[in-house]
């Protein structure tokens, strides 16, 4: 099981790390692995959202994504988005674009670090919805009840995760541009940037997470009305098997889940900068780390390791929020990726720990009635 779900992983590394040494000797097999470990770290919460959404696919839509898929993350994020931003920042062509990340690598990284709040802006909207929505739902399932539970009820003011995201972007716009009048530099245009970049990244979440939303409901009315008719016809109360989005539904929720990836991969990119300026180096160690993402999405699916241990899901969008509040940080501080890395993965290694410990004192409340178990299952 193990080497079926992660054999392409293992041997893209091979290939990735042999290619490195012929391409830069040792140092480059050594800043490959750094940079695959790096991208692995800082996307261990992508993969367990991920998760959670692929789930809800059919066997043919989970194939796309692992092909297909993996194309747009690991050749589209990953070495040709890097050079779009060039391209689009400095008003140059494609070829040339390529021609400067080769040739002048020490422009070609100053590039797109001036494209990073428009970056940041735009990531860190997206991720921020995709948190405050999932706070701002009630759940059976409460990991930190004494947050989740009076913020399910304000949840049920309508917009208020736009609300609220809008306010964070002009928060974040106003920093940039009274940080930038005070030190005599061009606020206006920054904070403009910032402010467009964001706007955008919020109604491409609307769009995208609202036709899947939309599409997957449908599904799933359908499946309830199909599931009342046979068993007002069978006279059985045996249970039907969950269907799986195909269709429409699953392709509004793959596409969603491409934006989530570049959303997520966003940071990776910028970080990788800290290590080298090679953009060859750059796209081979990102694209194993980002082939380990996507294995371990696969992973946890077949697994059922979101069923068993059901808090990993909020460890994984608490981390997307503070993923979320760090892009938008970075708009104008600078933050080590050791901490952007590190504090998803507490997050999470939380959450797992706390599903440990529910599903140990579910097996030990089992004798002592549905009270006690409802009383474990509603989270810290």
């Amino acid at each position: 099981m193990l080497l079926k779900t992660f054999g392409w992983s293992f041997a893209v590394t091979a290939l990735g790390l042999v290619a490195a040494v012929f391409y830069g000797g040792w140092t480059a097999f050594g800043i490959v692995a750094i940079l695959s470990v790096l991208e692995i770290s800082l996307s261990f919460d992508n993969a367990v959202v991920n998760a959670g959404i692929l789930k809800k696919m059919n066997a043919f839509w989970q194939k796309i994504f692992l092909t297909v898929g993996i194309l747009i993350a690991v050749f589209g994020m990953r070495l040709v988005f890097p050079v779009v931003i060039v391209a689009i920042s400095a008003q140059l062509g494609p070829i040339e674009a390529v021609d400067l990340a080769l040739t002048d690598k020490d422009r070609y990284q100053q590039l797109v670090t001036d494209a990073h709040p428009s970056i940041a802006a735009f990531g860190g909207m997206f991720l921020l919805m995709i948190f405050l929505d999932f706070i701002f739902e009630d759940r059976d399932i409460k990991w930190l009840g004494w947050i989740e539970r009076p913020l399910a009820k304000l949840g049920k003011v309508d917009m208020l995760s736009v609300c609220i995201a809008l306010i964070v972007l002009l928060i974040a716009s106003m920093t940039v541009a009274t940080h930038a009048h005070q030190h005599g530099g061009t606020h206006v245009d920054k904070a403009e940037t910032v402010l467009l970049a964001g706007i955008a990244g919020l109604i491409t979440y609307l769009i995208v997470g609202g036709l899947s939303a939309h599409f997957e409901n449908k599904l799933e009315e359908d499946e309830e009305r199909e599931h009342e008719e046979e068993e007002q016809a069978e006279r059985t109360g045996k249970p039907k098997s969950a269907v799986k989005l195909a269709g429409q539904a699953a392709f509004f929720m793959f596409l969603y889940l491409e934006v989530l990836d570049a959303s997520f991969s966003f940071d990776g990119v910028i970080g990788a900068f800290a290590i080298t300026n090679d953009i060859v180096l750059m796209a081979l160690g990102l694209g194993i780390g980002a082939m380990y993402v996507r294995s371990l999405t696969v992973y946890l699916v077949r697994q059922g390791t979101l069923d068993d241990y059901v808090y990993l899901e909020h460890g994984a969008h608490y981390a997307i929020g503070a993923l979320a509040a760090l892009l938008l940080i970075t708009i104008q501080y600078e933050i080590n990726e050791i901490i952007t890395g590190l504090i998803g993965v507490v997050l999470i290694a939380a959450s797992f720990w706390s599903s440990v410990r529910r599903n140990k004192a579910l097996a030990e409340a089992e004798g002592n009635g549905d009270s006690a178990k409802a009383e474990v299952s509603s989270g810290v």
